[in-house]
Formats: structure tokens, C-alpha cells, sequence
């Protein structure tokens, strides 16, 4: 792999980001019922979108989104999406998703990330564990909420 790298999406990345190829089985992962149901709530100037390439190949996506006056304390610094090609599952990818994304809520002024995730045999669960969230609870939908502090 070449140095990994963040980049803001784009008109030029957008397609390649929603076509990345996922293992069988993640795809039922990637919104939780929770984010569909407040997504409504979110501010769209706190959001953001960041590819990770690796040279020229785009391997990862990651959205965050950031509003400190969100209805629940869990929408405030939150990872929204996070998503890695197959091929580079494991490499590294994700883990500096995560942490580009957890500089940037620390830079915001934010002490804490937070994440949902439904559990199941191909999600992500043990994903974000072993970058460092805890889970904390549960939401209103019976999902995972996970907390990182920064």
C-alpha cells in the first residue's frame, strides 16, 4: 500500500465511493435504523465526507457529522458511515478513517465520538471495538451505541 490519504468527496469520487465492493454480507450494515430515523435532525453543514485513497485507488469512505446543538447527545460528534473495500479490509484503512475522523471532532472541540451499529455475523461491531470505542448502550431502535474518548 502506498501513504493513505484523506480527500474531501467530490463530484469525481462520489461514484467510486458508492460502488466500493464490501465482503458478503456488510451491505445490510451500513445504515442503521437509528441514522435513517434522525437523519431528518442532522445540520448539513456539519457534515462530513472524506474518501481515503491509497495513490491514486480509492480504497475507503467515511462520513462524520458534527452539530454540538443535535437533539440527542449521541448525533453531537458522530461516525455516520464508514466504509472499506474488501480487498483492503485489514489493512489499515479503516482504523485511519477512524482516527482522521476522531482529530477532526477533537479539533472541534468534541471529547467524545460516538457510533450505532445493528449487531450480526458481518458487522461491524468488532470493527469498532478494536479501534477503540466501548459500547455505552443501546438506541431507541434496539441498535449499538458505541462512544470513543478523545
Amino acid at each position: 500500500m502506498a501513504e493513505l490519504r484523506l480527500e474531501e468527496l467530490t463530484a469525481q469520487t462520489i461514484v467510486a465511493a458508492r460502488n466500493l465492493a464490501l465482503k458478503p454480507g456488510q451491505a445490510a450494515f451500513i445504515a442503521p435504523e437509528t441514522y435513517e430515523h434522525s437523519e431528518q435532525d442532522l445540520d448539513p453543514a456539519g457534515s462530513w465526507p472524506r474518501v481515503v485513497m491509497d495513490g491514486e485507488h480509492l480504497v475507503g469512505y467515511v462520513m462524520g457529522a458534527f452539530d454540538p446543538d443535535a437533539p440527542e447527545e449521541f448525533l453531537k460528534a458522530a461516525l455516520w458511515r464508514i466504509h472499506v473495500e474488501a480487498e483492503a479490509q485489514g489493512s489499515g484503512v479503516g482504523r485511519f478513517a477512524v482516527k482522521a475522523l476522531a482529530d477532526e471532532a477533537r479539533r472541534r472541540g468534541f471529547s467524545r465520538l460516538t457510533v450505532v451499529w445493528a449487531s450480526g455475523e458481518a458487522g461491524p461491531e468488532e470493527f469498532f471495538k478494536a479501534v477503540g470505542f466501548e459500547l455505552v448502550g443501546e438506541t431507541p431502535y434496539g441498535e449499538n451505541l458505541g462512544a470513543l474518548t478523545l
